[in-house]
């Protein structure tokens, strides 16, 4: 079986955000699923997909902390910078972080570790909405 989904996330302000739960609500059709995959993918150049801790919420700060330091804004080297001065940085950001992710689904749910979530990188001040390309394939 195959299914593809558009979702359809609302903005949020720039940094990490724990979207799993979102995302479990918006794609029913695995729970009839005993084995399979789900693959995300966002169509966006300034936003990204990655996995991480679920639990803590000082990870995701700490992770927006470190990407804001690991690339700056207002390098003097940027060339893209009339969209604003978080727009470069954004694209670098999304580019290291990738904009996809791919889930094992087991017995209806996702085999997400314990400690593990999908996070979306909102890497511009004013991101807005986002969307997500959700493909699941599985029996």
């Amino acid at each position: 079986m195959w299914i593809q989904k558009t979702i359809h996330l609302n903005a949020r302000k720039r940094g990490f955000h724990l979207i799993t739960d979102e995302i479990e609500q918006q794609i029913h059709d695995i729970g009839s699923l005993s084995v399979g995959l789900l693959h995300l993918f966002i169509q966006h150049t300034s936003a990204s997909l990655t996995l991480n801790e679920n639990a803590d919420p000082t990870v995701r700060g700490d992770m927006e902390s470190h990407f804001n330091k690991f690339v700056p804004e207002r390098a003097p080297y940027y060339r893209h910078t009339y969209e604003g001065d978080d727009d470069m940085p954004a694209h670098i950001k999304a580019s290291t972080l990738g904009t996809s992710v791919t889930v094992p689904i087991t017995n209806g749910r996702l085999a997400l570790g314990t400690w593990q979530g999908i996070y979306l990188g909102e890497h511009r001040d004013c991101g807005g909405s986002r969307t997500v390309i959700a493909t699941i394939q599985g029996e």
